[in-house]
C-alpha cells in the first residue's frame, strides 16, 4: 500500500523565502479593487537586488490602478509542478513607470531571463511598448507549504 503524500508547512526567514521565491516565475497576484473585492492576476515575476517581487505590466492595466490607489499586495508563488510548493507573500506595493521603470526592467529582465542579446533593444521596446513595473516589497509571508493529506492520515 503507498503511503499518502502529507501535507507540509514550512516557517521559513526572509532569506530563505527569497530563496525559494527567485527560481520560481509562475504567480498570482492580488491587488484591491475600489469596492474592496480582490483582483486576481497570472504574471510572471522575478526578485530584484533589494529582495522585492517584481512583475512587468502596462499602465492600463486593472492591477496597476489597483494598487496606485491601494498600494497592497499579496502574491502567491507557485513551482512549475502544480501539486509542488507554494507560497504566500504579502508586502507593499508600488508601480513605476518610463522613464524611472527602464533601468529596473532591465534587472526585472535579468532576474527571470539573465542576459539580453542587446539591451538597446529590449530598453527601445520597453519604451515603446510603454512598460511599467511592479515592485512589492515582502512584509508578511506564510510558510512554504506543499498540499497533500493531513498528517493525521499518514
Amino acid at each position: 500500500m503507498t503511503m499518502p503524500k502529507i501535507a507540509t508547512n514550512t516557517h521559513v526567514s526572509r532569506n530563505e523565502l527569497l530563496d525559494f521565491v527567485r527560481p520560481r516565475h509562475r504567480m498570482i497576484l492580488v491587488t484591491t479593487r475600489a469596492d474592496g473585492s480582490p483582483q486576481l492576476s497570472p504574471v510572471s515575476g522575478g526578485v530584484d537586488e533589494a529582495g522585492r517581487i517584481v512583475i512587468s505590466t502596462y499602465p492600463e492595466r486593472a492591477k496597476v490602478a489597483n494598487l496606485r490607489r491601494t498600494p497592497k499586495a499579496s502574491v502567491l508563488v507557485l513551482s512549475e509542478d502544480w501539486n509542488d510548493a507554494w507560497v504566500q507573500v504579502d508586502g507593499d506595493a508600488e508601480v513605476l513607470d518610463l522613464p524611472e521603470a527602464l533601468e529596473p526592467l532591465v534587472d526585472y529582465f535579468r532576474s527571470i531571463s539573465g542576459e539580453h542579446p542587446d539591451w538597446d533593444d529590449y530598453r527601445a521596446a520597453m519604451v515603446r511598448q510603454g512598460k511599467s513595473l511592479i515592485r512589492v516589497t515582502p512584509i508578511s509571508w506564510g510558510p512554504v507549504a506543499t498540499g497533500g493529506f493531513p498528517a493525521r492520515l499518514g
